[in-house]
């Protein structure tokens, strides 16, 4: 029985940048970091939800690819006050898709961008705020 949602893996072109961009424009801590043979790999997790975690993968071998196993369309993050967060991140360098936020189909806001390597993120004001 599925108890909780684990983590997202997102691959990346240099983990250091990405590291970067999730430490210090969220506020994820790296709880482990490696590689093998293969692969580098990295654990951020969030102080607000240290049961949740972002997963960075850099491939270190041809062959053995993890960008051509599956894909996943955006990660999401939940806001209070999506306006605010777009003030606060848009002085931060975070270019959004849209000028303004749209409305989903529950009655909250939402609005895309992208990280460093041009994954597709997400911010969310639920519906009710």
């Amino acid at each position: 029985m599925i108890r909780k949602a684990e983590h997202v893996a997102l691959v990346v072109v240099d983990m250091d940048r990405s590291i970067s961009f999730y430490t210090e424009m969220f506020g994820y801590q790296v709880r482990a970091r490696g590689e093998n043979a293969v692969r580098e790999m990295a654990f951020l997790l969030h102080p607000n939800q240290p049961g949740f975690e972002i997963e960075l993968i850099r491939d270190l071998a041809s062959g053995s690819e993890y960008s051509t196993q599956s894909v996943v369309n955006h990660l999401a993050f939940t806001v209070d006050n999506i306006e605010e967060a777009m003030a606060y991140y848009g002085e931060r360098g975070i270019i959004f898709t849209t000028e303004e936020p749209k409305r989903a189909i529950d009655g909250g806001r939402t609005i895309f961008f992208h990280g460093p390597d041009q994954e597709l993120l997400q911010f969310v004001e639920p519906a009710g705020k």
